[in-house]
């Protein structure tokens, strides 16, 4: 579904991304790890097309990704951006249509309506409607962008979900919440891949991990894989303990006492 090759971004002579090659696969979750400055929302602006790479190249569906017209682009992928500031007022039902601007021109037609109460109710959120966005809490307003963001590829079960730190200054309910739609979502075939903080929640809910430093690759794998003492400790410096979880596939990643 994503391929990226090479990819490399430089701001001067410093390189956020650096050489960086994976791959992202229809039905999956890849979670993206790394600590703060290790190129994680560089990758997500160039999987965006919101900065052009220096170097390397991104494909979606095997097609480079400088070389889709914006409206198709629209269609193949859709993106949840960590801050979504709404400053105008809107209600919610109203915001989540908006997801639907690139499958019509003036007026939203009957299946735009359906598409919209379907997503509202796939998302937990159809009691909201007719409510003002800024009223909402802040785990309410996330939903609600979520929302959005699948109505907008609603029709196309083959695009990609793009999620930057979906969990962000959510409390542990909606944490979760978001991350079981997240779950579903690459279940039924969409290819999500999500930047993530919680090593816990990567494990727990991504069939991949890639583990990034400095803009380049520590590891990339299964969670069973790359979830090690090791590899946790040259992505974050710090140490940690793993428990053994018999619900899990992966085990528990608890801080240690010491941090370096």
């Amino acid at each position: 579904m994503i391929r990226v090759e090479e990819l490399t971004y430089k701001v001067g002579n410093r390189k956020l991304v650096d050489g960086l090659s994976f791959e992202a696969h229809s039905g999956e979750m890849l979670a993206v790890l790394g600590a703060n400055g290790a190129g994680k929302s560089t990758l997500m602006k160039l999987l965006c097309r919101e900065i052009r790479p220096s170097a390397g190249k991104v494909f979606i569906k095997g097609k480079e990704l400088m070389n889709y017209r914006l409206e198709d682009l629209a269609k193949a992928r859709a993106v949840l951006s960590q801050h979504n500031t709404i400053s105008v007022s809107f209600v919610v039902d109203e915001l989540v249509m908006m997801g639907r601007y690139p499958h019509f021109d003036q007026k939203p037609a009957s299946n735009d309506f359906g598409v919209v109460r379907r997503v509202m109710q796939d998302t937990g959120i159809s009691h909201l409607s007719g409510r003002d966005y800024n009223t909402l809490s802040g785990g309410e307003q996330q939903r609600v962008q979520l929302a959005r963001v699948i109505a907008q590829v609603y029709d196309n079960p083959n695009a990609c979900l793009l999620l930057d730190e979906p969990t962000n200054g959510l409390d542990i309910q909606f944490q979760q919440q978001i991350m079981v739609l997240a779950r579903k979502l690459a279940d039924k075939g969409y290819c999500v891949i999500c930047i993530l903080h919680d090593i816990n929640y990567a494990s727990r809910f991504a069939d991949r991990i890639l583990m990034l430093k400095n803009g380049k690759k520590v590891a990339e794998g299964m969670p069973v894989e790359v979830i090690n003492c090791d590899n946790i400790h040259e992505t974050f410096s710090i140490k940690v303990k793993l428990m053994a979880c018999e619900d899990y596939n992966c085990p528990l990643v608890i801080p240690a006492t010491s941090i370096s």
